[in-house]
């Protein structure tokens, strides 16, 4: 009897663990190494953009998909035997995503100014109020893709990057003359010149 109901147990977990698993919303973390921005898109929708470092042209980023394997709060940064203390000096801050590639994750950082620039030894690093946000949102076993070159998809997400002197040359050259400005003596006069000029 009592070997029966711990099989009926367990069937049940199972079942709910497969509810919840078909329930849970589909998310894709789409990192793009040239724009240097990260984004978070749950069932297709971008839910936020964060701005990112990636890795430098001497120890780059590992182009692919990937998914995170591993999440730690207040992590212990280990390093060629090195070990540094959760706090202000730790190199990877306050929160780290391990990658299913050895050696990579999403992370804070102690160089808050490395943000947005091509600076880390190849893991995506991200300031400290985006990164403990973003933490909270994601979970082991997301997917994370690391986009090296823009592509449709980095366009789309991102925003497509054009030459500035190539769109300032297609848009069309508005003039303006000038008018001398009213003599204004008080808050009431400054009042009706502004809603006269709406």
């Amino acid at each position: 009897m009592l070997g029966k109901l711990a099989m009926v147990a367990v069937a049940a977990i199972v079942l709910a663990v497969r509810a919840m698993a078909q329930d849970a919303p589909k998310r894709v973390i789409v990192v793009s190494l040239e724009d240097r921005k990260l984004a978070l898109v749950e069932d297709g929708q971008v839910k936020k953009v964060y701005t990112v470092a990636v890795g430098k042209p001497s120890t780059p980023s590992p182009v692919g998909t990937y998914t995170i394997e591993r999440r730690s709060a207040n992590p212990t940064y280990h390093h060629n035997g090195k070990t540094v203390l959760p706090g202000p000096g730790n190199p990877v801050g306050t929160r780290w995503m391990g990658l299913s590639i050895h050696g990579y994750g999403i992370h804070g950082t102690n160089e808050p100014k490395s943000i947005g620039k091509a600076a880390s030894h190849g893991c995506i690093r991200m300031a400290k109020v985006d990164l403990e946000e973003f933490y909270e949102l994601v979970a082991v076993g997301d997917t994370v893709e690391l986009i090296g070159e823009r592509n449709e998809e980095t366009a789309q997400l991102f925003g497509d990057k054009q030459n500035p002197a190539a769109v300032a040359a297609a848009q069309p050259v508005q003039t303006a003359m000038a008018v001398p400005a009213p003599d204004i003596h008080s808050a009431e006069q400054a009042n009706q010149v502004l809603v006269a000029s709406r």
